[in-house]
């Protein structure tokens, strides 16, 4: 397992939460999500042979949302 954390442009409430930690929770190999509103984060725990972090990142930008880093 590995963590990556990615900055993310968009997300202002509790729904934004839900929505990044529901999605990215569903994918295989993911071991846990975080997302901290304030810092603009979302850190994953993830296997990267099951879900790449260009995965990851094309799911949360399919929530709406812009990863910037």
């Amino acid at each position: 397992m590995e963590k990556i954390m990615f900055k993310v442009d968009g997300m202002s409430c509790e729904h934004c939460v839900n929505a990044i930690t529901n999605t990215v929770s569903a994918l295989p190999g993911v071991a846990g999500v975080s997302v901290d509103l304030k810092a603009g984060t979302v850190t994953v725990e993830h296997d990267p042979g099951e879900s790449p972090a260009d995965k990851i990142k094309f799911e949360i930008e399919e929530q709406g949302y812009d990863v910037v880093a």
